[in-house]
């Protein structure tokens, strides 16, 4: 069992949580609360009449009083614990809630005015603020860094105990309030005001106190709704029948039968799906502004990814060491090691350690050598190092072959033509030389991550298109594709390109992702149905986006995309389930109803049912108790494999349709058996 998943078991059944369901689950039984969910208002309306009639018949002493006080209880039951299925789902959300609450306590601001710094409460803040954090303190509110660079605590927010940096400019200036700064001194610019801050929407949204509802959940609302009016309308008429062929039923046999016609199941957990979809995703650290989000990313037809961090590790690695002739590997990593021991980039680690790989050269102390270095700089696009009567450099190949015909020497053909090898291949060379003569290429590679291909073949499997958005040249976009088993690339991409490939699909009636973190990626954000900004991006990223990835990692958009269809699927299997279980009601009630007066009907009572009053009360038993045993996979959800609609559809018609039907005979029937051995009918 991964780690993800045991902490969302255990949260699961977390007794906190379980209490707080409990008597929420009490509190929902509100009117007003209840009439949002049409299916359950009724069954609620229903344990009310019964309840007075109860009383009314127990004053009078008419009725069957044992059999009449447990088809009450156990509607109340019904209520009950379909309540308890949302209380549920919105109890994870409320104690994440708890824990981003301590985050938020107010805290003191450092102030910049005119007249110097001065300390306010963090509550006094403004949008247009500029506010002073040293190492140590608090950061009062969501802003962007305008001064400095800083180590910063994010864990109140993301859960991760590894600081980040943060620094003036660029694309991971955000910072938010309620985290910390742990060392330096930042200047902030606050940009929101108080009650308006990311850890207040936060709040608002794991409660649960912003969700809609989503379009499709709506339009299983009205056909619920619907389906109950229909019901209603055929019991409401059966009395008459009943009573003109002589087998008047009491309102209690009347309820009941209408309590297990209509999909109380699905009604009972359709709202606990919803909310449990977006704790889900918050469960991965992903902050959805909308159930809508959450179904759409279910949905999405193609995908749009970045290269560099999310295909690919982010940084270009040494794979390979070309000589030029008369030049052996070793002479060449040699050269190519040294050259690197000052560059603290990872492209120049990972020379350095290639070359300690495959020839075992250590890394030499450049203080011992008495080498001078030569930065790299965009006007020569060289680096180097000169020592001991040895001047080696190394470049983008114009820029060497340029610092060749200085020396009066040239690039040879060889090299060239290993050059042109390693472009088409997608890689990057990188050419070395000393004293005036090349001594080869450095291949660079873009390193794919692990378990890349497979991933983009599920989605694949699901029907979904992936397309790589890449700044790099076509060859080595189309590259990098074919490694990684994407479907397409756009190449040498602008912001305005992303645009144009969104709109173009979205033209064709296609949905959407897309993920990004800076203020470029802003418009494409907001275009997209599902715009997934990395929280440590800019403000305009989040703020375009309707998700944002608390972890920052630019690979969760295919975890989110499985959420969102494991949230379709598992509304979908339960509604199926719902469905399929009524048809053992009608073999269970109907013969208890009108078998007396037309004993021809026995021929349905095919589950051997004791007695009429036996079969009414299993059948109001089960149907009470189902939504109790669907709790757990409400919450977790339906387990996702990557599949095709078809295939899909197959699935949940023999497991949730079948077993729908399946399932309630031998419920009903086992309960029937236990309530007749202990002598309750």
């Amino acid at each position: 069992m991964s780690t993800h998943e045991h902490r969302n078991r255990k949260s699961l059944f977390d007794p906190n949580i379980m209490r707080r369901a409990s008597v929420d689950a009490l509190v929902k039984l509100n009117p007003q609360t209840m009439m949002k969910n049409p299916v359950m208002f009724v069954v609620e309306v229903g344990s009310v009449l019964t309840t007075i009639l109860l009383i009314s018949d127990t004053l009078r002493h008419v009725g069957h009083f044992g059999f009449d006080l447990q088809i009450t209880l156990w509607l109340w039951f019904t209520v009950l614990f379909a309540n308890f299925a949302e209380a549920m789902a919105e109890g994870r959300g409320k104690a994440q809630a708890d824990a981003l609450r301590k985050a938020k306590a107010e805290t003191t601001a450092f102030r910049v005015g005119k007249a110097g710094i001065e300390e306010v409460p963090s509550s006094q803040l403004r949008a247009g603020d500029v506010v002073q954090v040293v190492a140590g303190q608090m950061i009062p509110g969501d802003g962007d860094i305008i001064e400095g660079v800083a180590s910063v605590d994010e864990s109140a927010i993301t859960g991760e105990s590894a600081p980040v940096i943060r620094e003036a400019g660029g694309d991971r200036s955000a910072v938010t309030g309620g985290t910390r700064v742990l060392s330096d001194m930042i200047k902030i610019s606050i940009t929101s005001n108080p009650g308006e801050t990311f850890l207040d929407r936060m709040i608002a949204l794991v409660e649960g106190a912003e969700r809609q509802k989503t379009p499709n959940e709506i339009a299983l609302n009205i056909l619920l709704a619907g389906l109950t009016i229909i019901f209603l309308l055929a019991v409401v008429t059966l009395q008459p029948f009943a009573m003109y062929s002589g087998a008047p039923q009491t309102v209690f046999v009347l309820i009941s039968l209408l309590v297990c016609l209509i999909p109380t199941t699905i009604g009972g957990l359709l709202s606990a799906i919803g909310i449990a979809g977006m704790d889900r995703l918050v469960q991965h650290n992903v902050l959805a502004t909308s159930g809508r989000a959450v179904e759409a990313a279910g949905d999405v037809n193609t995908l749009l990814l970045d290269k560099t961090g999310t295909i690919t590790i982010g940084n270009r690695q040494a794979s390979e060491f070309v000589p030029a002739p008369g030049v052996s590997s070793g002479q060449l990593a040699d050269a190519a090691q040294l050259s690197s021991l000052p560059d603290e980039t990872p492209e120049g680690r990972s020379i350095v350690v290639l070359a300690k790989e495959q020839y075992g050269l250590r890394g030499r102390e450049l203080a011992n050598l008495n080498a001078v270095f030569v930065p790299f700089s965009a006007t020569t696009r060289m680096s180097g190092l000169d020592m001991d009567g040895r001047s080696i450099r190394k470049g983008a190949v114009d820029a060497i072959a340029n610092y060749l015909q200085e020396m009066g020497s040239s690039l040879p053909a060889e090299v060239r033509a290993s050059v042109e090898t390693i472009a088409r291949s997608g890689g990057t060379p990188l050419v070395v030389a000393e004293n005036g003569r090349a001594l080869g290429v450095i291949h660079l590679k873009d390193i794919v991550k692990g378990g890349m291909k497979e991933r983009f073949e599920q989605l694949r499997a699901m029907g979904i298109r992936t397309v790589m958005i890449t700044g790099d040249n076509p060859l080595t976009a189309a590259a990098i594709a074919r490694e990684a088993g994407v479907d397409d690339f756009l190449a040498e991409a602008k912001p305005k390109d992303k645009m144009d490939l969104i709109k173009r699909e979205q033209a064709e009636g296609k949905l959407v992702a897309m993920t990004g973190d800076g203020t470029n990626d802003a418009p494409a954000l907001a275009q997209a149905d599902v715009g997934v900004a990395m929280n440590s991006g800019t403000q305009a990223a989040k703020e375009a986006g309707n998700m944002v990835d608390l972890d920052s990692n630019p690979t969760k958009l295919i975890e989110i995309v499985a959420i969102g269809k494991q949230l379709l699927m598992t509304r979908g299997a339960l509604t199926t389930f719902s469905i399929s279980n009524d048809v053992a009601k009608y073999f269970a009630i109907i013969p208890a109803m009108f078998a007396g007066v037309f004993p021809v009907l026995n021929q349905l009572n095919i589950m051997q049912l004791h007695s009429p009053e036996s079969a009414i009360l299993s059948a109001v038993i089960f149907n009470a108790l189902i939504i109790v045993a669907l709790i757990p996979l409400a919450l977790r959800g339906v387990s996702y494999k990557a599949m095709s609609a078809a295939a899909l559809l197959q699935k949940n018609l023999l497991v949730y349709g079948l077993g729908g039907i399946i399932v309630p005979f031998i419920g009903i029937k086992a309960i029937d058996l236990l309530i007749v051995a202990v002598h309750l009918a």
